[in-house]
């Protein structure tokens, strides 16, 4: 069971987990032991609740299908368990981070001493300009 909060949970039936064998350089074992993980998760078939699975199928991201089922590569450690481990947490982050509501920006306005400020800078700054110009001697 993978715990998302206090009352989100997602059970284990609703994981598949596939191991197949790790990519990539390695020692003795890379081309006998099935150590990486493949995690699926359907998010619509799936018990998060409504709001969940909607802020999930609108995500832009390329671990998830257009069928709506995520997919988690582990290849990280050399151990099956720890790679299993590892794809939990990160779907759960995966999840967190969809779930996060932004509050939205409420607009300001400058204040009078800061546009005061701004445009006392743009005056200096413009004579400083001013005075590096061409000078015209009457003599």
């Amino acid at each position: 069971m993978l715990r998302l909060s206090n009352n989100v949970e997602i059970p284990r039936a609703e994981l598949e987990f596939n191991a197949m064998r790790a990519q990539g350089a390695g020692g003795q074992n890379v081309n006998k032991l099935n150590s990486a993980i493949h995690l699926r998760f359907d998010i619509k078939a799936s018990s998060l609740p409504e709001f969940h699975k909607q802020r999930l199928l609108k995500l832009r991201d390329s671990r998830i299908s257009k069928e709506g089922v995520i997919i988690i590569k582990a290849q990280q450690h050399r151990t099956q368990e720890k790679n299993r481990e590892d794809a939990l947490v990160r779907l759960r982050e995966l999840i967190l981070e969809a779930i996060k509501v932004v509050p939205a920006r409420k607009p300001t306005k400058p204040t009078r001493s800061s546009q005061r400020k701004r445009l006392d800078s743009k005056t200096k700054h413009a004579s400083t300009k001013r005075m590096r110009g061409r000078v015209d001697s009457q003599t």
